[in-house]
Protein backbone atom coordinates (compact mmCIF):
# COMPACT_ATOMS: atom_id res chain seq x y z
CA UNK A 1 0.00 0.00 0.00
CA UNK A 2 2.98 2.09 1.33
CA UNK A 3 4.79 1.60 -1.84
CA UNK A 4 1.78 2.14 -4.35
CA UNK A 5 0.91 5.91 -2.99
CA UNK A 6 4.73 6.41 -3.49
CA UNK A 7 4.29 5.10 -7.63
CA UNK A 8 1.04 7.27 -7.28
CA UNK A 9 2.70 10.59 -6.09
CA UNK A 10 5.78 10.16 -8.66
CA UNK A 11 3.70 9.15 -11.75
CA UNK A 12 0.24 10.28 -11.27
CA UNK A 13 -0.52 12.93 -9.05
CA UNK A 14 -1.44 16.33 -10.34
CA UNK A 15 1.84 18.13 -10.74
CA UNK A 16 1.04 21.07 -8.11
CA UNK A 17 0.04 18.42 -5.68
CA UNK A 18 2.73 15.87 -6.17
CA UNK A 19 5.25 19.33 -5.60
CA UNK A 20 3.55 20.09 -2.41
CA UNK A 21 3.48 16.96 -0.91
CA UNK A 22 7.12 16.40 -1.29
CA UNK A 23 8.09 19.51 -1.16
CA UNK A 24 6.39 21.43 2.38
CA UNK A 25 7.36 18.96 4.27
CA UNK A 26 10.97 19.69 3.47
CA UNK A 27 10.41 23.58 3.38
CA UNK A 28 9.54 23.52 6.97
CA UNK A 29 12.31 21.32 7.89
CA UNK A 30 14.46 23.43 6.40
CA UNK A 31 12.61 26.74 8.15
CA UNK A 32 12.64 24.47 11.73
CA UNK A 33 16.59 23.93 10.62
CA UNK A 34 17.15 27.86 10.27
CA UNK A 35 15.07 28.45 13.44
CA UNK A 36 17.01 26.26 15.38
CA UNK A 37 20.48 27.89 13.84
CA UNK A 38 18.95 31.30 14.67
CA UNK A 39 18.18 30.14 18.08
CA UNK A 40 21.71 30.45 19.06
CA UNK A 41 22.54 33.46 17.90
CA UNK A 42 19.67 34.41 19.68
CA UNK A 43 20.38 32.82 23.14
CA UNK A 44 24.22 33.51 22.95
CA UNK A 45 22.96 37.31 21.64
CA UNK A 46 21.55 37.51 25.12
CA UNK A 47 25.01 37.76 26.77
CA UNK A 48 25.21 41.03 24.77
CA UNK A 49 28.67 40.13 24.54
CA UNK A 50 30.17 40.61 20.95
CA UNK A 51 33.08 37.92 21.62
CA UNK A 52 30.68 35.23 22.05
CA UNK A 53 28.74 36.14 18.69
CA UNK A 54 31.55 36.14 16.85
CA UNK A 55 32.58 32.87 17.92
CA UNK A 56 29.72 31.36 16.26
CA UNK A 57 29.85 33.74 13.45
CA UNK A 58 33.77 32.58 12.90
CA UNK A 59 33.02 28.54 12.99
CA UNK A 60 30.42 28.92 10.44
CA UNK A 61 32.56 27.94 7.85
CA UNK A 62 33.35 24.56 9.13
CA UNK A 63 29.79 23.82 10.34
CA UNK A 64 28.84 24.68 6.50
CA UNK A 65 32.10 22.68 5.29
CA UNK A 66 30.11 19.62 6.55
CA UNK A 67 28.09 19.88 3.39
CA UNK A 68 30.86 18.65 1.65
CA UNK A 69 30.41 15.13 3.10
CA UNK A 70 26.82 15.43 2.95
CA UNK A 71 26.23 16.57 -0.59
CA UNK A 72 28.99 14.13 -1.30
CA UNK A 73 27.05 10.90 -0.17
CA UNK A 74 23.71 12.36 0.44
CA UNK A 75 23.56 14.07 -2.40
CA UNK A 76 25.10 11.78 -4.73
CA UNK A 77 23.21 8.88 -3.33
CA UNK A 78 19.71 10.08 -3.13
CA UNK A 79 20.24 11.24 -7.24
CA UNK A 80 21.29 7.95 -8.00
CA UNK A 81 18.23 5.97 -5.71
CA UNK A 82 15.53 8.06 -7.28
CA UNK A 83 16.84 7.56 -10.99
CA UNK A 84 17.13 3.65 -9.87
CA UNK A 85 13.44 3.88 -8.30
CA UNK A 86 12.14 5.30 -11.46
CA UNK A 87 13.99 2.61 -13.34
CA UNK A 88 12.68 -0.22 -11.14
CA UNK A 89 15.91 -1.37 -10.11
CA UNK A 90 15.62 -1.84 -6.52
CA UNK A 91 18.66 -3.86 -5.98
CA UNK A 92 20.60 -0.95 -7.00
CA UNK A 93 18.81 0.92 -4.81
CA UNK A 94 19.80 -1.17 -1.72
CA UNK A 95 23.42 -1.37 -2.76
CA UNK A 96 23.41 2.82 -3.27
CA UNK A 97 22.13 3.12 -0.16
CA UNK A 98 24.96 1.09 2.32
CA UNK A 99 27.33 2.51 0.06
CA UNK A 100 26.83 6.02 0.91
CA UNK A 101 26.04 5.36 4.98
CA UNK A 102 29.07 3.63 5.42
CA UNK A 103 31.20 6.23 3.62
CA UNK A 104 29.61 8.82 5.24
CA UNK A 105 30.39 7.72 8.91
CA UNK A 106 33.99 6.89 7.47
CA UNK A 107 34.21 10.40 6.01
CA UNK A 108 32.34 12.47 8.68
CA UNK A 109 35.26 10.45 11.28
CA UNK A 110 37.96 11.23 9.16
CA UNK A 111 36.85 15.37 8.73
CA UNK A 112 36.28 15.04 12.84
CA UNK A 113 39.96 14.09 13.63
CA UNK A 114 41.50 15.95 10.78
CA UNK A 115 39.90 19.27 12.33
CA UNK A 116 40.84 17.79 15.90
CA UNK A 117 45.18 17.33 14.48
CA UNK A 118 45.09 20.67 12.86
CA UNK A 119 42.93 22.81 15.57
CA UNK A 120 45.12 25.83 16.04
CA UNK A 121 46.24 26.46 12.04
CA UNK A 122 42.24 25.98 11.76
CA UNK A 123 41.48 28.96 14.09
CA UNK A 124 44.25 30.92 12.67
CA UNK A 125 42.39 30.69 9.01
CA UNK A 126 38.79 31.32 10.23
CA UNK A 127 39.82 34.96 11.14
CA UNK A 128 40.15 34.20 15.30
CA UNK A 129 42.17 36.84 17.26
CA UNK A 130 42.98 37.05 20.61
CA UNK A 131 39.70 37.77 21.61
CA UNK A 132 38.24 35.11 19.77
CA UNK A 133 40.47 32.40 20.08
CA UNK A 134 38.90 30.70 23.31
CA UNK A 135 35.42 31.43 22.70
CA UNK A 136 35.93 29.57 18.87
CA UNK A 137 37.82 27.00 20.00
CA UNK A 138 35.06 25.77 22.56
CA UNK A 139 32.41 25.97 20.01
CA UNK A 140 34.05 23.96 17.73
CA UNK A 141 34.98 21.43 19.92
CA UNK A 142 31.50 20.39 20.32
CA UNK A 143 30.33 21.18 17.06
CA UNK A 144 33.28 19.46 15.07
CA UNK A 145 35.95 18.15 17.06
CA UNK A 146 32.50 15.49 18.49
CA UNK A 147 30.03 16.49 17.04
CA UNK A 148 30.73 15.80 12.95
CA UNK A 149 29.55 12.17 12.88
CA UNK A 150 25.88 12.49 14.02
CA UNK A 151 25.60 16.08 12.33
CA UNK A 152 26.61 14.57 9.33
CA UNK A 153 25.10 11.28 9.47
CA UNK A 154 21.52 12.97 10.27
CA UNK A 155 21.65 15.02 7.22
CA UNK A 156 23.08 11.90 4.87
CA UNK A 157 20.12 9.66 6.43
CA UNK A 158 17.32 12.49 5.82
CA UNK A 159 18.28 12.69 2.35
CA UNK A 160 18.45 9.02 1.72
CA UNK A 161 14.80 8.60 3.03
CA UNK A 162 13.46 11.48 1.40
CA UNK A 163 14.80 9.69 -1.86
CA UNK A 164 11.91 7.21 -1.63
CA UNK A 165 9.37 9.98 -1.10
CA UNK A 166 8.91 9.89 2.78
CA UNK A 167 9.68 13.74 2.60
CA UNK A 168 7.53 13.67 5.96
CA UNK A 169 9.67 11.50 8.01
CA UNK A 170 12.84 12.75 6.43
CA UNK A 171 11.64 16.41 7.70
CA UNK A 172 10.58 15.25 11.52
CA UNK A 173 13.68 13.42 11.75
CA UNK A 174 15.22 16.68 11.09
CA UNK A 175 13.09 17.93 13.35
CA UNK A 176 13.01 16.31 16.32
CA UNK A 177 16.94 17.01 16.88
CA UNK A 178 17.05 20.72 15.84
CA UNK A 179 13.63 21.63 18.38
CA UNK A 180 15.86 19.53 20.97
CA UNK A 181 18.71 21.89 20.29
CA UNK A 182 16.18 24.85 21.04
CA UNK A 183 15.13 23.99 24.12
CA UNK A 184 18.67 22.81 25.28
CA UNK A 185 20.06 26.31 24.37
CA UNK A 186 18.92 28.78 26.70
CA UNK A 187 19.82 26.25 29.46
CA UNK A 188 23.20 25.79 28.72
CA UNK A 189 24.01 29.16 27.33
CA UNK A 190 22.50 31.74 29.69
CA UNK A 191 23.99 32.77 33.32
CA UNK A 192 20.87 31.47 34.46
CA UNK A 193 21.40 27.92 33.25
CA UNK A 194 24.89 26.18 32.92
CA UNK A 195 26.48 29.53 31.78
CA UNK A 196 28.77 28.13 28.74
CA UNK A 197 28.11 30.83 26.32
CA UNK A 198 28.77 29.95 22.67
CA UNK A 199 30.29 26.45 24.20
CA UNK A 200 26.99 25.50 24.98
CA UNK A 201 25.45 26.25 21.54
CA UNK A 202 27.51 23.56 20.65
CA UNK A 203 26.69 21.13 23.28
CA UNK A 204 22.91 21.61 22.97
CA UNK A 205 23.86 20.76 18.76
CA UNK A 206 26.20 17.85 19.74
CA UNK A 207 22.82 16.44 21.92
CA UNK A 208 20.05 17.36 19.32
CA UNK A 209 21.92 15.52 16.20
CA UNK A 210 22.78 12.13 17.98
CA UNK A 211 18.80 12.43 19.08
CA UNK A 212 18.19 12.81 15.33
CA UNK A 213 20.32 10.17 14.15
CA UNK A 214 18.86 8.11 16.60
CA UNK A 215 14.88 8.57 15.15
CA UNK A 216 16.58 7.71 11.86
CA UNK A 217 17.94 4.35 12.89
CA UNK A 218 14.70 3.14 14.23
CA UNK A 219 12.93 4.54 11.46
CA UNK A 220 14.53 2.20 9.28
CA UNK A 221 14.50 -0.75 11.69
CA UNK A 222 10.45 -0.51 11.92
CA UNK A 223 10.33 0.25 7.93
CA UNK A 224 13.01 -2.50 7.39
CA UNK A 225 10.25 -4.67 5.09
CA UNK A 226 8.59 -1.43 3.57
CA UNK A 227 11.63 -0.03 2.49
CA UNK A 228 14.62 -0.13 0.22
CA UNK A 229 16.88 2.10 2.05
CA UNK A 230 19.76 -0.92 3.13
CA UNK A 231 22.24 -0.15 5.79
CA UNK A 232 23.24 -3.95 6.14
CA UNK A 233 27.35 -4.34 6.34
CA UNK A 234 27.06 -7.84 3.64
CA UNK A 235 25.96 -4.50 1.20
CA UNK A 236 28.56 -2.68 1.29
CA UNK A 237 30.72 -3.49 -1.59
CA UNK A 238 32.91 -1.04 -3.85
CA UNK A 239 31.13 -1.67 -7.21
CA UNK A 240 31.88 0.33 -10.39
CA UNK A 241 28.70 1.83 -11.25
CA UNK A 242 28.03 2.38 -7.73
CA UNK A 243 31.09 4.44 -7.20
CA UNK A 244 30.73 6.49 -10.09
CA UNK A 245 27.05 7.03 -9.63
CA UNK A 246 27.20 8.26 -6.57
CA UNK A 247 30.94 10.15 -7.15
CA UNK A 248 29.61 11.78 -10.68
CA UNK A 249 26.92 14.10 -8.48
CA UNK A 250 28.23 13.80 -5.53
CA UNK A 251 31.91 15.02 -5.84
CA UNK A 252 30.74 18.04 -8.07
CA UNK A 253 28.36 18.88 -5.27
CA UNK A 254 30.63 18.35 -2.32
CA UNK A 255 32.70 21.03 -4.28
CA UNK A 256 30.76 23.35 -4.95
CA UNK A 257 29.98 23.45 -0.68
CA UNK A 258 33.51 23.51 0.14
CA UNK A 259 33.41 26.74 -2.48
CA UNK A 260 30.66 28.32 -0.75
CA UNK A 261 33.21 27.70 2.76
CA UNK A 262 35.71 29.28 0.84
CA UNK A 263 33.43 32.39 0.06
CA UNK A 264 32.55 32.57 3.71
CA UNK A 265 35.82 32.54 5.28
CA UNK A 266 36.93 34.99 2.45
CA UNK A 267 33.87 37.32 3.89
CA UNK A 268 34.77 36.43 7.67
CA UNK A 269 38.15 37.72 7.24
CA UNK A 270 37.43 41.39 5.52
CA UNK A 271 34.94 41.87 8.10
CA UNK A 272 37.37 40.94 10.96
CA UNK A 273 39.83 43.72 9.83
CA UNK A 274 36.94 45.85 11.02
CA UNK A 275 36.72 44.57 14.56
CA UNK A 276 34.26 41.90 16.53
CA UNK A 277 31.12 44.40 16.37
CA UNK A 278 31.22 43.86 12.64
CA UNK A 279 31.60 40.13 12.58
CA UNK A 280 28.68 39.91 15.32
CA UNK A 281 26.46 42.24 12.70
CA UNK A 282 27.60 40.12 9.76
CA UNK A 283 26.69 36.90 12.01
CA UNK A 284 23.25 38.30 12.65
CA UNK A 285 22.57 39.19 9.24
CA UNK A 286 23.97 36.00 7.41
CA UNK A 287 21.79 33.66 9.60
CA UNK A 288 18.58 35.88 8.71
CA UNK A 289 19.49 35.51 5.13
CA UNK A 290 19.71 31.88 5.30
CA UNK A 291 15.82 31.59 6.63
CA UNK A 292 14.92 32.58 3.37
CA UNK A 293 17.10 30.88 1.12
CA UNK A 294 17.09 27.95 3.21
CA UNK A 295 13.49 27.54 2.78
CA UNK A 296 14.17 28.16 -0.96
CA UNK A 297 16.86 25.25 -0.93
CA UNK A 298 14.28 23.04 0.91
CA UNK A 299 11.59 23.53 -1.30
CA UNK A 300 14.53 23.06 -3.90
CA UNK A 301 15.34 19.75 -2.97
CA UNK A 302 11.92 18.39 -1.82
CA UNK A 303 10.93 18.28 -5.35
CA UNK A 304 14.27 16.69 -6.82
CA UNK A 305 13.25 12.91 -6.26
CA UNK A 306 10.08 13.53 -8.24
CA UNK A 307 12.27 15.24 -11.22
CA UNK A 308 15.52 12.47 -10.45
CA UNK A 309 11.99 9.61 -10.94
CA UNK A 310 10.60 11.59 -13.93
CA UNK A 311 14.04 11.93 -15.48
CA UNK A 312 14.63 8.19 -15.57
CA UNK A 313 11.24 7.15 -16.75
CA UNK A 314 11.32 9.14 -19.67
CA UNK A 315 8.49 11.22 -18.61
CA UNK A 316 10.40 14.65 -19.60
CA UNK A 317 6.64 16.46 -19.95
CA UNK A 318 5.91 15.81 -16.07
CA UNK A 319 9.75 16.73 -15.29
CA UNK A 320 9.70 20.12 -16.80
CA UNK A 321 6.00 21.09 -15.28
CA UNK A 322 7.74 20.27 -11.81
CA UNK A 323 10.55 22.34 -12.30
CA UNK A 324 8.68 25.42 -13.87
CA UNK A 325 6.00 25.10 -11.08
CA UNK A 326 8.76 25.17 -8.51
CA UNK A 327 9.92 28.16 -10.00
CA UNK A 328 7.22 30.51 -10.19
CA UNK A 329 6.35 29.42 -6.65
CA UNK A 330 9.84 29.95 -5.22
CA UNK A 331 10.32 33.25 -7.22
CA UNK A 332 6.90 34.56 -5.69
CA UNK A 333 7.60 33.87 -1.97
CA UNK A 334 11.22 35.41 -1.95
CA UNK A 335 10.49 38.44 -3.60
CA UNK A 336 8.03 39.21 -0.62
CA UNK A 337 10.53 38.13 1.69
CA UNK A 338 13.37 40.49 0.17
CA UNK A 339 10.68 43.77 0.30
CA UNK A 340 10.07 42.76 3.87
CA UNK A 341 13.43 42.24 5.19
CA UNK A 342 14.67 45.66 3.31
CA UNK A 343 12.11 47.91 4.86
CA UNK A 344 12.48 45.81 8.40
CA UNK A 345 15.98 45.17 8.59
CA UNK A 346 16.76 46.99 11.61
CA UNK A 347 13.95 45.65 13.66
CA UNK A 348 15.18 42.11 12.70
CA UNK A 349 18.59 43.07 13.73
CA UNK A 350 17.68 44.26 17.13
CA UNK A 351 15.66 40.87 18.31
CA UNK A 352 19.26 39.46 18.36
CA UNK A 353 21.40 41.71 20.65
CA UNK A 354 21.17 45.42 21.93
CA UNK A 355 23.94 47.01 20.86
CA UNK A 356 23.70 49.94 19.37
CA UNK A 357 27.17 49.68 16.68
CA UNK A 358 26.21 46.23 15.91
CA UNK A 359 22.34 47.39 14.74
CA UNK A 360 23.48 49.52 12.87
CA UNK A 361 26.37 47.30 11.01
CA UNK A 362 23.79 44.24 10.72
CA UNK A 363 20.64 46.60 9.47
CA UNK A 364 22.86 48.05 6.39
CA UNK A 365 24.66 43.93 6.23
CA UNK A 366 20.51 42.98 5.99
CA UNK A 367 19.58 45.18 3.35
CA UNK A 368 22.69 43.96 0.84
CA UNK A 369 22.17 41.02 1.36
CA UNK A 370 18.13 40.69 0.58
CA UNK A 371 18.27 42.22 -2.87
CA UNK A 372 19.50 39.12 -4.39
CA UNK A 373 16.82 36.73 -2.77
CA UNK A 374 14.52 36.34 -5.82
CA UNK A 375 17.18 35.68 -8.37
CA UNK A 376 18.95 32.86 -5.72
CA UNK A 377 15.94 30.46 -6.21
CA UNK A 378 16.82 30.32 -10.23
CA UNK A 379 20.82 28.95 -9.23
CA UNK A 380 18.97 26.47 -6.74
CA UNK A 381 17.13 25.33 -8.66
CA UNK A 382 18.82 24.78 -11.78
CA UNK A 383 22.04 23.06 -9.61
CA UNK A 384 19.38 20.65 -7.87
CA UNK A 385 18.19 19.98 -11.64
CA UNK A 386 21.55 19.15 -12.79
CA UNK A 387 22.21 16.89 -9.66
CA UNK A 388 18.73 15.33 -9.72
CA UNK A 389 19.70 13.77 -13.37
CA UNK A 390 23.17 12.64 -12.77
CA UNK A 391 24.45 16.20 -14.70
CA UNK A 392 27.46 16.77 -12.47
CA UNK A 393 29.19 18.67 -14.26
CA UNK A 394 26.84 21.27 -15.08
CA UNK A 395 26.52 21.34 -11.19
CA UNK A 396 30.39 21.73 -10.65
CA UNK A 397 30.12 24.61 -13.56
CA UNK A 398 28.00 26.70 -11.70
CA UNK A 399 29.68 26.16 -8.35
CA UNK A 400 32.59 27.47 -9.98
CA UNK A 401 30.92 30.68 -11.87
CA UNK A 402 29.39 31.59 -8.93
CA UNK A 403 32.37 31.54 -5.97
CA UNK A 404 35.64 31.47 -7.84
CA UNK A 405 34.49 33.86 -11.35
CA UNK A 406 31.73 36.07 -9.42
CA UNK A 407 31.28 35.89 -5.87
CA UNK A 408 35.11 36.27 -4.13
CA UNK A 409 36.33 38.57 -6.37
CA UNK A 410 32.87 40.63 -6.17
CA UNK A 411 33.93 40.24 -2.46
CA UNK A 412 37.53 41.98 -3.06
CA UNK A 413 35.90 44.94 -5.00
CA UNK A 414 33.18 45.89 -3.60
CA UNK A 415 35.08 46.03 -0.68
CA UNK A 416 37.76 48.38 -1.84
CA UNK A 417 35.30 50.58 -3.57
CA UNK A 418 32.83 50.39 -0.29
CA UNK A 419 34.74 49.46 2.79
CA UNK A 420 32.72 47.17 4.87
CA UNK A 421 29.74 48.01 3.04
CA UNK A 422 30.64 46.69 0.22
CA UNK A 423 30.90 42.98 1.29
CA UNK A 424 27.11 42.87 1.62
CA UNK A 425 26.00 43.85 -2.10
CA UNK A 426 28.76 41.31 -3.50
CA UNK A 427 25.81 38.25 -3.01
CA UNK A 428 23.12 40.31 -5.31
CA UNK A 429 25.71 40.97 -8.21
CA UNK A 430 25.91 37.45 -8.43
CA UNK A 431 22.90 35.77 -8.21
CA UNK A 432 21.45 38.50 -10.78
CA UNK A 433 24.13 36.76 -13.40
CA UNK A 434 23.33 33.20 -11.94
CA UNK A 435 20.00 33.49 -12.39
CA UNK A 436 20.13 34.56 -16.26
CA UNK A 437 22.48 31.67 -16.63
CA UNK A 438 20.51 29.20 -14.83
CA UNK A 439 16.85 30.26 -17.21
CA UNK A 440 18.97 29.84 -20.09
CA UNK A 441 20.79 26.35 -19.11
CA UNK A 442 17.41 24.79 -17.99
CA UNK A 443 15.92 25.93 -21.74
CA UNK A 444 18.37 24.47 -23.42
CA UNK A 445 17.62 20.91 -21.52
CA UNK A 446 13.95 21.40 -22.11
CA UNK A 447 15.06 21.33 -25.47
CA UNK A 448 16.94 18.64 -25.88
CA UNK A 449 14.63 16.30 -23.99
CA UNK A 450 11.86 17.64 -26.01
CA UNK A 451 13.48 16.64 -29.36
CA UNK A 452 15.08 13.15 -27.47
CA UNK A 453 11.20 12.75 -27.15
CA UNK A 454 9.79 13.86 -30.60
CA UNK A 455 12.63 11.22 -31.96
Amino acid sequence: MEDEKKLYLFEQASVPKAVMSMAIPTVISSLVMVIYNLADTYFVGMLNDPVQNAAVTLAAPVLLAFNAINNLFGVGSSSMMSRALGAKDYDMVRRVSAFGFYCTVLGSFLFSLLCTLAEHPLLVLLGTDAQTYAATGEYLKWTVLLGAVPAILNVVLAYMVRSEGATLHASIGTMSGCILNMLLDPVFILPWGLNMGAAGAGLATFLSNCVACVYFFILLFVKRKNTYICIRPKMFRFRKEVVLGICGVGIPAAIQNLLNVTGMTVLNNFTSSFGADAVAAMGIAQKLNMVPMNIAFGFTQGVMPLVSYNYAAGNGNRMKKTIVFSGKSTISFLAGISVFYYFAAGFWIRLFIQNGSIVAYGTRFLRGMCLGLPFLCMDFLAVGVFQAVGMGKKAFFFAILRKIIMEIPALIILNRLFPLYGLAYAQAVTEVILAVAAVLTLRHIFRGMQTAEDA
